[in-house]
C-alpha cells in the first residue's frame, strides 16, 4: 500500500503508515524516482473480476479503472515510478477495489460510520506526508495503483482505518514496541476477519487472494514447489497468505 517517509510526523501517523500505507515509493529529484478477458471459472460468476458475498467487481469495471490509472500514468510518467509492472495493473486496481470492500466491512463490524469530513482530514494528512516528499496526493495514488476517481475512497479507507485503530488502543497510542506490535497484530486480524466474512473469490486469470496484504497475486505455481516447502517469494517479501489466518 502507500508510503510516504516520516520525518516529523506524530506517533499516530507513523503508527498508521505502518499498519496500512505499504507500499514503498522511489523518490526522483523531481518526484518520484521510481483486459483481461474473463470467464466462467469455478464458483465466480460469468463476467466477474472477483465476488464476495452478494458483491461483485466485474471486469468491466477493473478495465475501465485500469484505462483510467495508466491515462493518468502516461500524462505524468515523467515523474511518477509505477511501484509494480504495467502489465500488473489489472491486479492491482483489483487489490485496491477489494482492499475498499474489506475496510468498510470493517467499519460495519465496529459500527463505525465516517463523515465526509473525516475523509477529507484523511486525505489532508495524506497530502502533508506526500508534500514533505515533494509528491502530491495524486500522484502517490497512482504511482501505488490507485486510480485518480478512487482518491476518495483512498481517504475513507484510511478515515475507517484510523476510528478502528481508536477503538482498538482505547484513543491512545501505546509507546512501547511490544504494545504497538499487539496492536498491529489486532489491526491485522481484525482486517482477516473482514475479509474471510465476505467470502472473497477472486477469478483465476487475475490471481487469487492474498490475505496478508488483502491484494491480488499471481497464484504460486504449485508444481514448482517442493513437497512440505512453500514456493519461493520475491527476495525481501513474505510469502502470500493465501488462506484466512484468523
Amino acid at each position: 500500500m502507500l508510503r510516504c517517509p516520516h520525518q516529523g510526523q506524530p506517533a499516530r501517523e507513523r503508527e498508521r503508515d505502518a499498519a496500512v500505507l505499504r507500499t514503498a515509493i522511489t523518490l526522483t529529484a523531481a518526484a518520484l524516482a521510481g483486459v483481461l478477458m474473463l470467464s466462467a471459472c469455478g464458483s465466480v460468476k460469468l463476467g466477474a473480476a472477483a465476488v464476495s458475498n452478494d458483491q461483485r467487481i466485474s471486469s468491466a469495471t477493473v478495465t475501465n479503472e485500469v484505462t483510467n490509472l495508466n491515462s493518468a500514468y502516461q500524462a505524468d510518467k515523467a515523474k511518477i515510478q509505477l511501484q509494480f509492472s504495467a502489465s500488473q495493473m489489472p491486479q492491482e486496481v483489483l487489490s485496491w477495489l477489494l482492499r475498499f470492500q474489506v475496510r468498510e466491512q470493517m467499519g460495519q463490524r465496529y459500527g463505525i460510520t465516517v463523515s465526509q469530513t473525516q475523509v477529507q482530514d484523511a486525505l489532508a494528512s495524506i497530502a502533508a506526508q506526500a508534500k514533505q516528499s515533494g509528491v502530491t496526493t495524486r500522484d502517490l495514488a497512482i504511482a501505488n495503483g490507485v486510480p485518480p476517481d478512487q482518491i476518495n475512497e483512498l481517504g475513507r479507507y484510511v478515515a475507517i482505518q484510523d476510528a478502528v485503530l481508536n477503538r482498538l488502543d482505547g484513543g491512545t497510542l501505546p509507546t512501547a514496541n511490544a504494545a504497538l506490535e499487539t496492536l498491529s497484530t489486532k489491526f491485522d486480524t481484525s482486517q482477516c476477519v473482514a475479509a474471510k466474512s465476505l467470502g472473497i473469490q477472486v477469478n483465476p486469470q487475475y490471481g487469487t487472494l492474498d490475505y496478508r496484504s488483502i491484494g491480488v497475486v499471481t497464484t504460486p505455481d504449485k508444481l514448482s514447489a517442493l513437497p512440505g516447502k512453500p514456493s519461493p517469494s520475491p527476495t525481501g517479501t513474505a510469502a502470500p497468505q493465501l488462506t484466512p489466518h484468523c
